[in-house]
């Protein structure tokens, strides 16, 4: 081979090697920007992946937030109209918030906040009355509200006081229970469906007894009165009213009607045997004396006080005793069983007056001069003057 042939050889190789040089560089730069790419996708990868967790996380926390921050302003209720049956009692003066302690207490209701504010939606806060209701366990607490209606009380404990005039104890059993205090009026007028004994002719004055009765809207007007008829027979015969009567020389009636003065009368009870003897004093004086009894005066005007004006004794009452000679026609109130034994019993003494000097404290003199009895009036009027 000639030197020429070799240089060429040699040459022909040589300008091949830049070519290929070439090639070589621009698949290395191809494969370079693969990778590149690939590199960039894995990174937009993870960046998504990343925002995806990150997002998760946000979203779960502020959906237990969310939850959180409710159930701080939506108090725990149940839902529906509950199960069974709970007798719930509200007591007088119970505030709403006290009576919700007590549902949640029982059962009835899941939070007070949701009563309170079931009751405060409908308008009902101050609508609440002491008595028996009967609910049922696990109630929505708007549900509740219904069955607390005071039309709905099972019972309540109602107390009469002593020497209420009749036409008080009606009022007061009104009131109790819901019912118009004319059903009263009309079932007091049946005095024989009431049971009353034949010597109170008819009439419930001086019968409806004294003392703390359960009253319930759904009991009869005639049936709650007639109970208290029964209260007054049982304190008669333990008193037994019909003998004592004839030992005093009265009909039962009239022990009754002095026993119901002797109730208006009297401060304290250990005045009334003595308020008693100077009624039967009077009466027994030859002639007998007029009773002179304010409290006669006041109930036949159908006024309350305790001492009559000099306007209110011109009346023309039967139950006037400044005018008219004996005792009244009947009770002029519900005397208690101290009353009736005062009656019954009387105190021994010459005693003709008596002066309640100091209603506030309920001091009484008694006196059989009537010179001491006009001192003590003029004692009397000038305490209530303020002299």
């Amino acid at each position: 081979m000639s030197d020429l042939d070799l240089d060429n050889l040699l040459g022909a190789e040589d300008d091949e090697g830049p070519r290929r040089r070439s090639r070589n560089s621009r698949t290395s730069r191809s494969r370079s920007r693969r990778r590149q790419r690939r590199q960039r996708r894995k990174g937009f990868a993870a960046f998504l992946l990343a925002m995806i967790i990150i997002v998760g996380v946000v979203g779960a926390g502020g959906y237990f937030g969310f939850t959180w921050i409710r159930g701080l302003t939506i108090p725990k209720d149940y839902t529906g109209q509950g199960t069974g049956e709970v007798i719930v009692t509200i007591k007088p003066g119970q505030s709403a918030t006290e009576v919700a302690q007590t549902l949640v207490d029982q059962g009835v209701v899941a939070s007070e906040r949701a009563f309170v504010n079931a009751i405060g939606a409908a308008g009902k806060s101050a609508s609440l009355q002491p008595g028996e209701y009967k609910l049922r366990k696990g109630m929505a607490a708007v549900n509740a509200i219904p069955l607390l209606d005071p039309e709905r009380r099972l019972k309540t404990t109602l107390t009469l006081r002593e020497g209420l005039r009749l036409s008080q104890v009606l009022e007061q059993l009104s009131t109790a229970t819901g019912r118009p205090v004319r059903e009263f009026q009309r079932a007091a007028k049946n005095g024989k469906e009431l049971g009353l004994p034949a010597y109170a002719k008819g009439k419930l004055e001086g019968f409806a007894f004294p003392a703390t009765y359960e009253v319930s809207p759904r009991t009869p007007p005639d049936e709650l009165l007639s109970g208290m008829v029964e209260r007054f027979d049982h304190a008669a015969e333990e008193a037994d009213l019909v003998a004592g009567a004839r030992r005093v020389g009265l009909t039962p009636l009239q022990v009754v009607t002095v026993a119901s003065i002797v109730q208006a009368e009297s401060g304290r009870y250990e005045d009334m045997p003595k308020v008693a003897r100077v009624i039967y004093n009077r009466l027994n004086r030859t002639p007998p004396m007029l009773l002179q009894m304010d409290s006669t005066v006041m109930y036949g005007l159908g006024e309350y006080g305790i001492a009559a004006t000099h306007e209110q004794l011109k009346s023309k009452s039967p139950y006037n005793t400044y005018a008219r000679a004996g005792l009244p026609p009947g009770p002029i109130g519900n005397p208690g069983d101290h009353a009736l034994e005062a009656a019954l019993n009387p105190a021994d003494g010459p005693w003709l007056f008596f002066v309640t000097v100091d209603p506030k404290k309920k001091i009484t003199k008694f006196t059989d001069s009537e010179s001491e009895f006009l001192q003590l009036v003029e004692d009397f009027n000038r305490s209530q003057d303020g002299g």
